[in-house]
């Protein structure tokens, strides 16, 4: 029912910013709570961002917060991750999902995901 596709990852130096980019279809995005989480090798999935679905509500880690800023376009059907003073931490594929729910940090919540984008951070 929901489909989302994440862009926008890359390799940066430490220090560095990237901008990731989840395009959803097939629902009312505006409906939907949206969410960032990622997922290093051999680590669980994890949360990052979450934003509910007027913006107005959102919430990050401790390990992003004051670094990376979630945002949405409803008219655009567009989620975005700012992701700035990147760390070699931070690495990891980077996921973008829907939740029919108020904003949340559970993985189980989340409905709908996107295939990933992957974001290396050189040391």
């Amino acid at each position: 029912q929901v489909q989302l596709v994440e862009s926008g990852g890359g390799l940066v130096q430490t220090g560095g910013s990237l901008r990731l980019s989840c395009a959803a279809s097939g629902h009312t995005f505006s409906s939907l709570a949206m969410g960032w989480f990622r997922q290093a090798p051999g680590k669980e999935r994890e949360f990052v961002a979450t934003i509910n679905w007027s913006g107005y509500s959102r919430y990050y880690s401790v390990s992003v917060s004051g670094r990376f800023t979630i945002s949405r376009d409803n008219a655009k059907n567009t989620m975005y991750l700012q992701m700035n003073s990147l760390k070699p931490e931070d690495t990891a594929v980077y996921y973008c999902a829907a939740s029919p729910e108020d904003v949340t940090t559970r993985v189980t919540d989340y409905h709908y995901w996107g295939q990933g984008t992957q974001v290396t951070v050189s040391s």
